[in-house]
């Protein structure tokens, strides 16, 4: 299990979110992400995979993982292991780049 730290930039996009009653739906969807991110980052719901054009603040590989499908749109949580053993840094919260 890990501990999930939030950049400023995550922390706002997920207020935005819970505090837009029309995106409801998709705020849960995002919560529910960053439980199963905290549970197992390898989750088969969350397609977890490498995003290849960012990097952490110290070059930590960055990681995608879905909150959505099949939607126009769909939201992404990007995120990194650290910044120590047993932390996720959600970087983002976005709809798909």
């Amino acid at each position: 299990m890990f501990e999930l730290e939030w950049t400023d930039e995550a922390k706002a996009a997920y207020n935005l979110l819970k505090g837009n009653p029309s995106d409801r739906k998709r705020c849960q969807a995002v919560k529910k992400t960053l439980n199963f991110l905290a549970l197992n980052p390898r989750h088969q719901s969350l397609q977890t995979h490498e995003f290849m054009s960012l990097k952490g603040p110290n070059g930590e590989k960055v990681f995608e993982a879905c909150a959505e499908q099949n939607t126009p749109a769909a939201y992404r949580v990007f995120w990194y292991y650290g910044p120590s053993k047993g932390i996720i840094t959600v970087l983002t919260i976005t709809p798909h780049p």
